[in-house]
């Protein structure tokens, strides 16, 4: 891809990608991307350190709520 971004498909599961974007950043933070269930499976596993949410005045369909069934409280969030 032009810019050197190089995507790998992972089926392993949530820790076996992080754990691999780790190793190729070489310990520099890892930016998580996708839609809603990805970011609710990393919330509550607790392995998000920090989060940046853009909201878009636009709604196609019926949308995806963010934090729905998520106790924010449980992995440790304030």
């Amino acid at each position: 891809m032009e810019g050197g971004t190089i995507f790998h498909f992972v089926t392993g599961g949530i820790h076996e990608a992080l754990d691999r974007a780790r190793e190729a950043t070489g310990g520099k933070d890892v930016r998580i991307g996708g839609g809603a269930d990805t970011i609710r499976q990393y919330l509550r596993a607790g392995l998000v350190d920090e989060m940046h949410v853009a909201i878009s005045p636009v709604l196609l369909g019926r949308g995806e709520p963010l934090f729905e069934g998520i106790d924010l409280r449980s992995p440790g969030y304030e």
